[in-house]
């Protein structure tokens, strides 16, 4: 009895100590998202990119000091935990409304912009890590699948510097697509339906695409969500494939550890995804985790910001900006053809 009372007493201790720890580092995270937040509903810029300019420019508190391992702690298992719950945001009957034919050109869209990646990378000099993390990004959610992709990746030096590049590219296309797509649909003379099916296939953040959609109509906003949510669902089964292949083809990290077989994020996104899918999940609840989510990536954003060194982002180079604006390209270019062949 006194040996557990023992234990447990010494398990408590260590929880404090770690919450001491951390506790500096993931307050200034906080503050940097709150801070983004606000800016955002102020001025009409996206948060996520703000999050990652103010990170930056608060970078020298992850170099030393008492923030340090909070900040580590917010950009790595913040992180997991917002990817993991944005699966609440999913469910089966949300995508049944929309017909099978879109469905499956959504998902096409998705694997042909991933593999445009892969292929055209070469020609612009990058590995393929780089090639899969800004083709996923732009195939699935922007920023979001940006983050959960790194998180697979065998680490290096360059890792979160790629990282911030994508985020921020995904952000400013997506935030210039939010304005100039409504201007080509009504140029287009697409139908409702076609321009939210665009709208929603093509830009890469869901924020944007709501703003995008319902500048022009509500039920071209409601595609154009509904849309969205499809390449979301495709991030957990991506990141599952791309987790296998990593784990038994590609070279070993530099630590030698292997990323595990089903990270648990992953893990977490199709439990809820599934628990939505069959209304086990209070529409309350899955609210409130919807809305934990978004802050979770917009702290972990801000703390991957603080960790960033911007001569080495700017450092990345114009074939690295082509070969994101080329993916951006191929995406509105193939769904846009699939709406005409298809409606």
């Amino acid at each position: 009895m006194n040996a557990s009372i023992s234990s447990s007493s010494q398990l408590i201790a260590r929880i404090k100590e770690q919450a001491r720890t951390l506790f500096p580092g993931v307050i200034v995270a906080i503050m940097v998202a709150v801070a983004a937040k606000f800016m955002s509903e102020h001025y009409a810029t996206p948060a996520m990119l703000l999050a990652l300019l103010l990170g930056i420019a608060v970078s020298f508190l992850s170099e030393e000091g008492k923030a340090v391992a909070g900040i580590g702690f917010s950009a790595r298992t913040l992180l997991r935990l917002g990817v993991a719950l944005l699966g609440v945001r999913i469910s089966i009957d949300l995508m049944a409304g929309l017909g099978l034919e879109l469905i499956l050109l959504v998902i096409a869209g998705v694997l042909a912009t991933i593999a445009f990646g892969f292929a055209f990378g070469r020609f612009f000099g990058h590995k393929w890590r780089f090639s899969f993390l800004t083709a996923g990004s732009v195939a699935i959610c922007g920023a979001s699948a940006a983050m959960a992709i790194i998180a697979i990746l065998p680490k290096d030096e360059r890792s979160e510097e790629r990282l911030i590049f994508t985020v921020m590219g995904v952000t400013v296309l997506s935030t210039i697509a939010m304005i100039a797509y409504p201007v080509l649909v009504n140029w287009l003379e697409l139908t409702e339906l076609q321009s939210g099916v665009f709208l929603g296939g093509t830009i890469h953040d869901v924020a944007q695409v709501v703003g995008a959609g319902f500048s022009i109509s509500e039920y071209t906003g409601d595609t154009a969500t509904l849309v969205k949510l499809i390449r979301v669902a495709m991030l957990a089964p991506i990141v599952l494939v791309a987790s296998l292949l990593i784990r038994n083809y590609a070279e070993l990290p530099e630590d030698g550890k292997r990323p595990p077989i089903l990270p648990m994020f992953v893990v977490g996104f199709l439990v809820l995804a599934a628990l939505n899918s069959f209304h086990l999940i209070p529409v309350f609840v899955a609210d409130f985790l919807s809305d934990a989510s978004r802050w979770l990536l917009l702290i972990a954003i801000a703390a991957v910001g603080m960790k960033t060194n911007l001569k080495q982002i700017l450092s990345v180079g114009g074939a690295a900006i082509a070969l994101i604006v080329l993916e951006t390209v191929f995406i509105a270019a193939f769904i846009l053809a699939g709406i005409k062949l298809l409606t």
